[in-house]
């Protein structure tokens, strides 16, 4: 088989490799189709660590960062017996950077770690279910609380994340979503995918656009400026979704009554509630697509993310 490998910054190959043997608990998946990460994939390219204070080795494990990932069942692991060989299934957890990742014709994945698909759902629409699933769990946090129903929404950061964030918070019961972005094309994806107002992140724009505070937020960015922007609109909760780098700061006649929320662990319930509204045809992953390509053209695919000239690209482990 072919998988990928980033060598050091910049240095990318797409080599031979073994297939891998599933061990007991695990399927070998034939992929299918893989979405980028944005974040991870530049970060780890440019030799950047994806979170504060960490560190990068190289040569980076085989197939990482690649994790949002669709495909069929090809082997059975010992004990596996509730799924069958040539089922369709989606990677909705990455299993961490230490295990070879899905940026790679064959992937081992522990069999919790993988949703079998409903017949109605394509490689497509599933293919960044991972994604979902973790804009999920901030939206968990919203619903938990009574945050989310019957409410007005702001979603801050319209790239992958916020547009997921936008839909789910919709589908799940919010009467109104303003999306906030500097980028004019990045609002014009979130008009088309339902935002009901699409801003620049500005004093001017909100006053003129929204007037007073929404409800809740979720923060796609992880940026200090956004999250402290958005605590002083919004009334009851503020989610962080993006990686936080910075320390927040706020003015104490601002908070009051306010929840800041920080992000909670992975689960497959969220998971599965976001594949039962892509089933259902509530929830479109597929517009984020802006290319497909084949993984020899991996850092063509990149270099468009870091130019801002795609949202999410389509990587092809089959393709020429």
């Amino acid at each position: 088989m072919k998988q990928l490998q980033i060598l050091a910054p910049g240095q990318v190959v797409w080599q031979d490799a073994p297939i891998p043997e599933p061990g007991p608990g695990e399927v070998l998946v034939k992929v299918a189709m893989v979405n980028t990460c944005p974040h991870w994939d530049m970060h780890l390219l440019a030799g950047i660590p994806m979170f504060a204070g960490g560190t990068i080795k190289y040569p980076y494990t085989p197939g990482q960062p690649g994790h949002e990932a669709v495909g069929e069942v090809a082997k059975l692991g010992e004990g596996v017996a509730d799924l069958a060989v040539g089922a369709r299934v989606a990677c909705w957890r990455d299993a961490g950077h230490h295990r070879p990742g899905c940026y790679a014709q064959y992937v081992v994945m522990a069999r919790p770690n993988v949703l079998e698909l409903p017949a109605n759902v394509t490689w497509e629409q599933a293919c960044s279910l991972e994604l979902a699933m973790c804009v999920q769990v901030s939206v968990d946090q919203l619903l938990r609380n009574d945050f989310l129903v019957g409410k007005r929404i702001g979603i801050s950061g319209l790239g992958p994340a916020g547009l997921v964030a936008l839909q789910l918070a919709k589908a799940q019961g919010a009467t109104a979503v303003v999306g906030l972005d500097p980028l004019p094309a990045r609002r014009d994806l979130a008009k088309a995918a339902g935002a009901d107002i699409v801003l620049e992140p500005t004093a001017e724009a909100w006053n003129q656009q929204v007037g007073g505070k929404v409800d809740s937020c979720i923060d796609c960015t992880g940026l200090k400026v956004s999250i402290e922007f958005l605590l002083e609109r919004t009334a009851r909760a503020v989610c962080i979704f993006g990686v936080l780098r910075e320390t927040i700061e706020y003015k104490a006649a601002y908070w009051g009554g306010r929840s800041l929320f920080g992000y909670e662990p992975h689960n497959v319930g969220a998971a599965q509630r976001a594949l039962d509204l892509i089933a259902a045809g509530k929830l479109d992953l597929t517009s984020m697509i802006s290319a497909k390509l084949p993984f020899t053209r991996y850092t063509e695919g990149i270099e468009m993310l870091r130019r801002q000239e795609a949202t999410k690209i389509c990587f092809l482990p089959w393709g020429e």
